[in-house]
């Protein structure tokens, strides 16, 4: 007998409240299993390709409301 089916014939036997506590195992495991899985580190070149791009008059009241939302950084 395969696992699935193994598991398949074990779980027939179960009450309501144990299937529900191996359903949200199961999907424990599944979330658990694509949060570990790496990522590709980012090469910055998605935000070069709009480098040198703005577009509007804004530019520099946005400069401006950066600065002033700056805070001090503390080490």
């Amino acid at each position: 007998m395969s696992t699935q089916e193994l598991i398949i014939k074990e779980i027939s036997t179960m009450s309501e409240e144990q299937l529900t506590e191996i359903l949200n195992h199961i999907q424990s495991i599944k979330h658990t299993e694509k949060a570990n899985t790496p990522h590709k580190k980012a090469s910055g070149q998605s935000i070069l390709r709009h480098a040198g791009k703005w577009q509007g008059n804004d530019l520099k009241d946005c400069l401006e409301i950066v600065q002033a939302s700056r805070g001090l950084a503390e080490f």
